[in-house]
Order: C-alpha cells, then sequence, then structure tokens
C-alpha cells in the first residue's frame, strides 16, 4: 500500500509538470519576445526633449530625403529612430563672448583682435558680442557650418567674420577718428557688417563693442592724446575769450546808458504862450 502511495504520487507530478509544460513554454516565448524588443527598442527607437530656449534640427539619414529637415523641431518630447534619424540640438538664448588679451577672462590665452586702420596703423582691441542662433534658420545654419558644438562656432568661425569685418571697416578711418570721435560710427558700421554675414544663416547679431579704449603703439596714443588736450585747450580758451567780450559788452552797455541818463534834459514847451515866454526869457519858462 505504501509502495502505491509512493509510486502514484510521482505519476501525479510527472502528470502536473506535463501540464504546466506548454504554459511554461510559452512564458519563456513571451519573455523572450519582450527582450528582444527592448533590444531593438533601444537600436530602433530614441526618445529626447528639447529644452526651453534650444531648438531641434532633424537630419534624415536614409531615403530621399537625406539631409537636414527644413522644419525645426520645437521644444518638447521626441521619439526618433537612431537608424534613420539624428537630432541635432542648437541653443536659441542669447550668448555672450568676450575676446580680451586678459587670461582670467573667457580662455585663459590671449584673445586680442587685430586690425588696421587706413594709414596701415595696427590696432589691438578687446571686444564683446552678443547673438542668437534664430530657430526658424536653424537648419540653415546646420547645412552651412554642419557644426552641432557652438563653442567651435563661437571661436573659430564668428570670430573669423568679427575680425574681418573690423579690418574691411577699418580700413576707410583715420586711427584718429577710431580711437576718438567717431569710434561709435565705427562700431555700428562694424556690427552691421557682421549682422550682413551671419543674418543671412539664422545669427542675429545684439551688440557689438570695445571693452576699454583700442590699443596703439605708444608713441601715436601720446600724440593723439596730446592733440586732444591741445584741442580741448583751445577750446576752454575761445570760451573764455568769449565769455571776457560779453561781459566788457555788457558793462560799455551799461556805461553808456549811464551817460544818457545824466546828459537827458527837459525838452522845452510846446504851446505857443510858453514858446513865447521861452524866446522872451529863457530862464522863467
Amino acid at each position: 500500500m505504501g509502495m502505491f502511495n509512493k509510486g502514484g504520487g510521482r505519476d501525479d507530478a510527472a502528470f502536473e509538470m506535463s501540464r504546466d509544460g506548454p504554459l511554461i513554454k510559452l512564458g519563456a516565448i513571451v519573455i523572450g519576445v519582450i527582450l528582444v524588443l527592448a533590444v531593438l527598442g533601444v537600436f530602433l527607437l530614441r526618445v529626447t526633449r528639447i529644452e526651453a530656449g534650444h531648438v531641434g534640427v532633424e537630419i534624415n539619414l536614409a531615403g530621399k530625403q537625406r539631409g537636414a529637415s527644413e522644419i525645426p523641431v520645437r521644444t518638447g518630447w521626441v521619439v526618433y529612430s537612431p537608424l534613420s534619424t539624428q537630432i541635432i540640438e542648437f541653443p536659441t538664448f542669447v550668448q555672450t563672448v568676450k575676446w580680451t588679451k586678459d587670461t582670467n577672462e573667457g580662455h585663459p590665452v590671449n584673445e586680442e583682435l587685430g586690425f588696421n586702420s587706413k594709414e596701415g596703423m595696427e590696432i589691438f582691441v578687446d571686444v564683446s558680442l552678443s547673438y542668437a542662433i534664430e530657430a526658424a534658420k536653424a537648419p540653415d545654419f546646420y547645412v552651412k557650418y554642419r557644426l552641432a558644438d557652438m563653442e567651435s562656432f563661437t571661436h573659430g568661425i564668428l570670430r573669423d567674420v568679427v575680425r574681418n569685418s573690423l579690418n574691411e571697416v577699418a580700413s576707410t578711418y583715420v586711427v584718429e577718428d577710431i580711437y576718438g570721435e567717431k569710434k561709435a560710427e565705427f562700431l555700428s558700421k562694424v556690427q552691421a557688417k557682421i549682422e550682413q554675414k551671419m543674418s543671412p544663416l539664422g545669427v542675429s547679431v545684439q551688440q557689438f563693442g570695445f571693452i576699454g579704449a583700442p590699443r596703439l603703439p605708444t608713441v601715436i596714443a601720446t600724440a593723439i592724446t596730446a592733440e586732444a588736450q591741445a584741442i580741448q585747450q583751445a577750446e576752454r580758451a575761445r570760451n573764455e575769450l568769449a565769455t571776457t567780450q560779453a561781459e566788457a559788452a555788457k558793462k560799455i552797455a551799461e556805461a553808456e546808458g549811464d551817460a544818457k541818463s545824466l546828459v537827458t534834459v527837459e525838452r522845452p514847451a510846446t504851446n505857443g504862450a510858453d514858446r513865447a515866454r521861452w524866446r522872451d526869457d529863457p530862464a522863467t519858462a
């Protein structure tokens, strides 16, 4: 009896295993499919997020429409296939770059810009530039420069454009104008030149200017300063002379008025009787 029960237990276990076998296999298949899909999903689908102040450019890597899509990808979540598509993100907020001689500002190297004036005089300057990528033109920007690294663009391409624009405009100005009273006009023309080159490609220039005064050879800077001081002194002397002349004219006018008041005589009477008395005895008139 005991032996029968033991044998029956083994038979029941075998029966249960044979009945659950297909379910176990089905479960294994489902798990395997899920794992395969998960692995394929890693390679076939990606999810990224375009942050605020940025725009995405969708690059098609396969098919007839290869290249950058003309419509930029706006802020939000984006699902794409890395096998056929690439998403490149560009900042659209205003960025400011400074190129200076000071190694403690910007990169730890001398980044000053140099250009030549109309006379061929070499001038060195520290400059500040603010710019932004226009969202609607981000695809054009990528097609032109093929860059996703804004650092390389800023300190490579954009820096060259600024330096060339400085030289082009400075070739029409003498050094005294750039250093002196026409500096604002000069900077305005340089900014306009930069905008002319960069605006069609989606780069909007917000601000451009010198940081501090342009650096000239010491002899030239001293001569320009002396000339400016001489002009200021001459102007001051002219103003002082005009003031002195005005004060003298005022005093003369006052003296003439006093003199006239002293020599003023009462006019003779105008009626007939008075005129007769005046002829007979002027003292009684």
